[in-house]
Formats: structure tokens, sequence, C-alpha cells
């Protein structure tokens, strides 16, 4: 059944099982975070499309519901906030009725589909994804950090779509598809073209490390 939803347009793209961490200084999003967090109710955060104006943002059509995981009020108003998104939804109408954007909105996801025609994908992906974040783990010097992923098709699809340094249209590309199969082989021609390149940066880290001079030699 469609629902009311409060809508936030951001210049980012939330995705299922994501957290995002936001900055509430806006008087009328002080006031829509204030009544969610009163009556403990979600809200929408939407990709606000390229051409939107100040004060009066339009949005892609397919967002994620955004539920208030921690909430920190600062002494002027402004709030800190911590948001993690649950489930994809498409927006049917949108209103301004109150000073903030509300929408009806509805459920979306991604069709059903056999699970051993995703299971090759799913493994190539999740392998791909794995050699991913080491590189950029070891390039960040934080090799000693541990991380799992998802096993299921549809969060991995999500979870990799969330981390991978791609622009904002190309993962509101990501979250409207409504293909696991589809959004892992996509993800999969990304990750074929970054990996070797993070293994090139790798080599460049390391031997500038090598290289580097020895500052407790110049002291």
């Amino acid at each position: 059944m469609p629902i009311e939803l409060p809508l936030f347009p951001l210049n980012t793209v939330l995705f299922p099982g994501a957290e995002i961490p936001l900055h509430i200084f806006e008087s009328r999003y002080r006031l829509m975070i204030n009544e969610c967090y009163a009556y403990n109710q979600p809200f929408g955060i939407v990709l606000a499309r390229p051409e939107s104006q100040p004060l009066y943002e339009k949005p892609y059509a397919v967002g994620t519901v955004a539920e208030i995981e921690v909430l920190d009020r600062v002494e002027d108003g402004r709030m800190n906030l911590i948001a993690r998104g649950s489930r994809r939804f498409r927006i049917l109408s949108q209103h301004r009725q109150k000073p903030y954007l509300c929408g009806l909105v509805e459920d979306y996801d991604d069709v059903a589909e056999d699970w051993q025609d995703l299971s090759e994908v799913t493994h190539r992906a999740s392998e791909l994804f794995h050699s991913y974040v080491e590189i950029l783990l070891e390039v960040a010097g934080r090799e000693e950090i541990e991380f799992s992923l998802p096993g299921d098709s549809q969060e991995l699809s999500h979870f990799i779509a969330h981390l991978m340094d791609i622009q904002d249209e190309e993962k509101q590309h990501m979250l409207e598809l409504t293909s696991t199969r589809q959004r892992l082989e996509e993800e999969i021609t990304l990750l074929r073209r970054e990996v070797p390149f993070m293994r090139q940066i790798l080599i460049m880290s390391q031997r500038y490390r090598e290289n580097a001079p020895d500052k407790s030699m110049l002291n």
C-alpha cells in the first residue's frame, strides 16, 4: 500500500543497508527530523536532480527509506544524526503542503530471480570487490582491518554500489535497477576496470614509500 513519506533531497544516493551521517541546519529539515523522531517515523532520502533550484529541489523518482539510528542535538537547534537505509521506494506523487517536500510512495524492489542463476555472478562480484577493498586498505596502510561481505545477492549488490567510487548519477542508475543480476553484472564490469587501476596505484604507493627519504636521517 502507498504511504505518505517526508522527502529529503540530497546530493547523494542512499542504498538499503547503508548508513549516512547528516548535519541538519535548515529550519524546514529541523522541523521534518523533529517530527520523524517524535513519532518514531522514517523519512525518504532521494537524489536531487542537477537542474534543481534551492528550496524547489526536483528529486529522482526512486529513493530509499531512512531510519534514524542516532540523533544528537546542538544548542542552537542544529542536529547531527546517523540514518540507515532500509528499503527502496518509488514516488507516485509529491506536494509541498508542509515546509519540506512530501510524497506518496510505494515499495520498489528487485524482481524474483532464480538463485542458481545468481550464484555465479554473485561469486564473481564478491571476489572482485574483496580484491578492490583489500587494495584500498593496503594503499591507506590499514591492512589490519578485517571486513566481510554480505552473502545475500541483493544485499551484496547494494553494498558494492554504495562503496564504489562512481558518480551519483551512476549510483542512482544502480538504485533504480530491478534486477539483482544486472546490477551485479554492471558492477563486475566496473570492478574489472577499477581493480587493475587500483593495483597500479598500490605499486606506485609502495615504490614511493621505498624511495622516500628517511626523515629521521634529516634531523
